[in-house]
């Protein structure tokens, strides 16, 4: 049975790596699953969860949150570099919470200035901490 090694790397080192069956994850336009002997690809990742199928268990899903990033697939090697990466385990749900509601009020008062640059970089900052609260909840399911 063929497998995949799937690392995922943020700039503070490896966050993430194990053998692997398929994975999901989003790319630009749209999802992407990957199996075993898959074709070569490198493609941008947007915000969102990557869902890895373990080796050792049918039923054994790992769920990592992602703020975008690369994902390269190359002989059976699937690598992940994003700026971030957090396993649903080690997600920090209250300060998540924390970070979507200043976001929220940031992103009113964005708006009344009217300043499309902090609006686009606020929106960025609640679908980050939304996608890390929606990831977390994975944990223990």
């Amino acid at each position: 049975m063929a497998v995949m090694t799937v690392n995922v790397v943020t700039p503070a080192g490896l966050v993430y790596t194990h053998h692997s069956l398929f994975i999901v994850v989003r790319v630009e336009d749209g999802e992407l699953g990957i199996l075993p002997n898959h074709e070569a690809l490198i493609a941008s990742l947007v915000i969102d969860e990557v869902k890895v199928k373990r080796v050792d268990s049918a039923e054994h899903v790992d769920y990592i949150a992602v703020n975008g990033g690369i994902i390269e697939v190359q002989d059976n090697l699937v690598t992940i570099v994003a700026d971030s990466a957090e396993r649903d385990r080690n997600i920090d749900v209250s300060r998540a919470q924390r970070a979507k509601n200043r976001a929220e009020k940031m992103l009113e008062l964005s708006k009344t200035k009217q300043d499309t640059d902090q609006l686009k970089r606020v929106e960025i900052d609640l679908h980050r901490a939304i996608n890390r609260i929606n990831v977390s909840k994975h944990f223990n399911l």
